[in-house]
């Protein structure tokens, strides 16, 4: 049988050191010429921040900035960015920082211009249809982290702040115009933040790898991916200023969300929920259930990580990968299970509901139900 899918790949990047010097022009060649810079509180008064302000200030771009962006943001976060959107006249938004600052920028991008209340563009079905694209304003993306790889994507999460439910909003116009991936802006990463973002990266490639799903262009970004996760991360969660490792990382965080449109599996789907109502961080989430999962689906993924393995140079087919997963997360001071991650009393029946209503179960290799999923948190916890 001859496969059908659909297939869709990134938008133009501006890859290098020193780079964010360039963000003036790329906001010209957007057609922006009246940004809102969209980050969140810990990023607003650093350096990085100011000196991408002083940039398009000095071209005469003005330094309107929105940083009331919460770890996991909310539709009240979007409502007042939009608000600040409207107010200050603007006709762009440049998304900077981590998956929090890069998500809701993209959606006050998104929705500025929408009547429809956010929730109609979850990711079902052909919801997205239901928006004005030309409404949706030009973004550009400046990461400052290297794990959601949010910046090449058509998506963002968004935390129900009512049911305490993480959704995902989809439009293919979401994807920004141009993104500037600038490894110094990462180099103030603390080591935390760079273990948890980096198994963000590697977590979307996994899971990518894994997904029954057709994309072989997919596959192998995420194979590729991962090799640079294995070979960098370490050395930039023990050197921040190695910039060559920092670069990689960049590399593999955009490669993962390139990747995950191939799907992604039951680690975001228990993430998501549990994050929601938890306020963990997501990338150290995946993290710490990830052993978990693969032992979940071992039955359908063990050849495939087998392979994965030997490209991989670890020794030892599923049970060696596994083994280095473990020893990865151990090396970077990932905790062990949910309860060590502060997830304590959490009601059980509610998250697996979440989970399983979340849009990744389907590229999860094994069918997840009620009854599995709750032994896979179990087993989490």
């Amino acid at each position: 049988m001859i496969p059908t899918a659909n297939w869709s790949y990134p938008t133009a990047i501006r890859f290098g050191a020193g780079r964010i010097a360039e963000l003036a022009e790329a906001c010209v060649a957007a057609g922006i010429t009246r940004p809102l810079l969209v980050t969140d509180k810990g990023l607003a008064n650093l350096p990085i921040t100011r000196a991408a302000l002083d940039v398009i200030d000095a071209a005469g771009l003005g330094r309107a900035m929105f940083f009331e962006v919460d770890p996991n943001p909310t539709e009240i976060n979007l409502a007042d960015g939009v608000a600040a959107y409207l107010d200050g006249g603007h006709d762009g938004v440049i998304a900077f920082g981590g998956g929090s600052g890069l998500d809701l920028g993209k959606m006050i991008a998104f929705m500025a211009g929408q009547t429809r209340p956010v929730w109609d563009f979850e990711d079902i079905g052909d919801w997205w249809t239901r928006a004005d694209a030309s409404a949706i304003a030009p973004i550009i993306a400046v990461p400052t982290t290297a794990g959601t790889g949010s910046e090449v994507g058509r998506a963002s999460v968004l935390t129900n702040s009512v049911s305490h439910e993480k959704k995902i909003i989809f439009h293919p116009k979401i994807l920004p115009a141009i993104v500037i991936a600038d490894p110094e802006l990462t180099v103030g990463m603390p080591r935390a933040i760079t273990a948890g973002t980096g198994m963000d990266a590697f977590a979307h490639c996994l899971e990518a790898y894994c997904s029954p799903h057709y994309h072989p262009m997919s596959q192998g970004i995420a194979l590729e991916g991962m090799r640079l996760v294995k070979d960098y991360l370490p050395a930039a969660y023990a050197d921040g200023t190695d910039l060559a490792a920092r670069a990689e990382m960049m590399s593999a965080a955009m490669m993962g969300a390139t990747a995950f449109q191939k799907g992604l599996g039951a680690i975001h789907a228990l993430s998501h929920p549990i994050g929601a109502v938890f306020n963990t961080h997501h990338g150290t989430t995946n993290a710490v259930v990830m052993q978990p999962v693969l032992r979940f689906n071992r039955a359908a993924v063990e050849d495939r990580l087998a392979m994965a393995a030997g490209y991989l140079g670890i020794k030892g087919g599923f049970d060696g990968f596994f083994d280095y997963v473990g020893s990865l997360t151990d090396r970077l001071g990932i905790p062990s299970t949910l309860t060590e991650l502060g997830v304590t009393d959490p009601d059980i029946d509610a998250l697996v509901a979440s989970a399983l209503s979340d849009p990744s179960t389907g590229g999860n290799p094994v069918k997840m139900t009620a009854e599995n999923t709750r032994a896979l948190l179990l087993d989490c916890l």
